[in-house]
């Protein structure tokens, strides 16, 4: 084993441990957009809008994600919107993330007892404010854990992204290997860093959930 060879590459490591950093929390930020909204939707929406959010969600529940990558990179240009790598790949991956968080956040919402939502109402308060202060708190805090496991999945799957060339980690990696024919030491590395930011955001996670959800639960 020698890894001195993989140390000149080190810009193009960090450079791809960045993109894919900003890979994720795009597609985490406009995934969770797309769960609150699409889950909001099937609690209220017409029968039509539902079904089609069912569609949606079934559709990218059961295929694998790194066709939905190609169909976005390769087959969107023929209806004449082409998105660059990185793009495509976001895209992609936020429609995937959404998917999970409209069921994430329908459960969450559903695990809420009725007779909750009719307490805080007999006290007064209004339709927003019994989601804000009754029904949105415990929800999250049912549904965190899951929001936090599918957000470690989401980080691993970017590396698919590297099949349409998008410099994120893994491709990265592909690149140095190809130059240095150091199969072993360039994946050591890849999945140390992949481990280490899986790791770094689980311990951001754990602390923001003991600050966040502090009060007691009854058992």
């Amino acid at each position: 084993m020698n890894f001195q060879q993989l140390w000149r590459y080190q810009d193009q490591l960090v450079e791809g441990t960045l993109i894919t950093l900003a890979l994720t929390l795009i597609a985490a930020c406009a995934g969770l957009v797309i769960g609150l909204l699409g889950a909001a939707l099937l609690r209220s929406g017409s029968r039509p809008v539902r079904l089609a959010i069912r569609s949606y969600i079934e559709i990218i529940r059961n295929t694998p994600s790194l066709i939905q990558i190609f169909l976005i990179f390769f087959v969107l240009p023929s209806f004449g919107l082409k998105l660059p790598a990185f793009e495509a790949a976001a895209v992609a991956l936020s429609l995937y993330f959404g998917a999970y968080a409209i069921e994430i956040v329908r459960a969450g919402l559903e695990s809420i007892p009725p007779s909750q939502i009719e307490a805080g109402q007999c006290l007064g308060l209004t339709r927003w404010q019994v989601f804000r202060h009754v029904v949105l708190p415990p929800a999250l805090r049912n549904v965190y854990p899951a929001f936090t496991s599918q957000f470690t999945l989401l980080l691993l799957g970017t590396s698919l992204a590297s099949q349409v060339a998008a410099g994120e980690l893994f491709h990265a990696g592909s690149f140095i290997e190809s130059r240095t024919y150091r199969s072993f030491e360039v994946y050591a590395v890849i999945c140390a860093i992949y481990f280490a930011m899986v790791m770094a955001f689980k311990a951001v996670f754990a602390a923001i959930g003991l600050l966040t959800f502090r009060w007691p639960v009854r058992r």
